[in-house]
């Protein structure tokens, strides 16, 4: 009977020194995976705070992220709009307050401050936050970013400089773009659904609208496109080798965009709105 104790103690303590170890490695890699994407952010501001600018680079960029990134956002915030009006209708009809007013307060306030940037932002978190670490992905693989340092390019300037600038710029209008639009899927599901007049929805909508939340809400968008762009290429910058290792990166870069969008989105937040 002692030497099957002693054994089960043994064994006990091996095993709360696997947990331990396991934990201890759970720990370190994630410490590696933050001084990594710090040091990364880092270089890739110095980058930013020195010429030369690649205008060109910029404006391409611009283009890609901003304009055709339009349609996708407009359809996400026409719909989040309507279904927004419908939603807050019943929720108002089943409290017994007056419904009018109301729904048209809550349509401006909630697309302005939050479901206009976080929306947009998770929606071009998909497309181009997956396309720049895609690119920047194959680029590593297939040696390119090693041949611009051979030819005296700074990569962090040439590639990922240009993304942000078009990223930060970008993003706020494409936010406020979806800011309009939703506000009107808003009024279209109002009036045409839920027989709303439109000149008392009109009134109540402009009524509750503050310049502070499309201030917030713009904000939030530009630290929104810096997420997207950074994560992304990060995560290109150092993918592995292979198809394989392209197809982690992207899947990657986008996980990682959408959950600092959302953590971010909470930390602004309180940020303006904190009593």
């Amino acid at each position: 009977m002692k030497i099957n104790t002693s054994a089960r103690l043994v064994a006990a303590y091996a095993t709360h020194d696997n947990s331990l170890a396991i934990l201890g490695r759970v720990v370190t890699h994630f410490l590696e995976i933050i001084g990594r994407v710090a040091i990364f952010t880092g270089t890739s501001l110095w980058a930013l705070a020195r010429k030369p600018w690649y205008t060109r680079q910029i404006t391409r960029q611009m283009m890609e992220i901003g304009y055709y990134s339009l349609p996708v956002v407009g359809l996400t915030a026409i719909f989040t709009g309507a279904v927004l009006a419908l939603q807050s209708y019943t929720g108002f009809m089943r409290s017994g307050i007056g419904a009018e007013s109301s729904v048209a307060s809550i349509v401006i306030i909630a697309i302005t401050r939050e479901l206009g940037p976080v929306m947009a932002a998770l929606m071009v978190a998909g497309r181009i936050g997956a396309s720049i670490a895609a690119e920047i992905g194959t680029m590593r693989v297939t040696e390119q970013i090693d041949a611009l340092s051979t030819l005296s390019t700074n990569p962090h300037k040439y590639l990922i400089a240009p993304r942000i600038i078009a990223a930060v710029l970008v993003l706020p209008c494409l936010v406020g773009v979806a800011d309009v639009i939703g506000v009107f899927g808003g009024y279209l599901a109002a009036i045409h659904k839920l027989n709303f007049s439109a000149a008392t929805y009109l009134r109540a909508t402009l009524d509750a609208l503050e310049w502070g939340d499309v201030w917030s809400g713009l904000v939030k968008a530009a630290v929104f496109g810096f997420i997207i762009t950074l994560m992304g290429c990060y995560h290109g910058f150092h993918s592995d080798k292979g198809a394989q290792g392209v197809g982690r990166a992207t899947t990657n870069a986008v996980v990682s965009a959408s959950i600092l969008i959302l953590c971010f989105n909470y930390i602004i937040t309180q940020i303006f709105f904190a009593s």
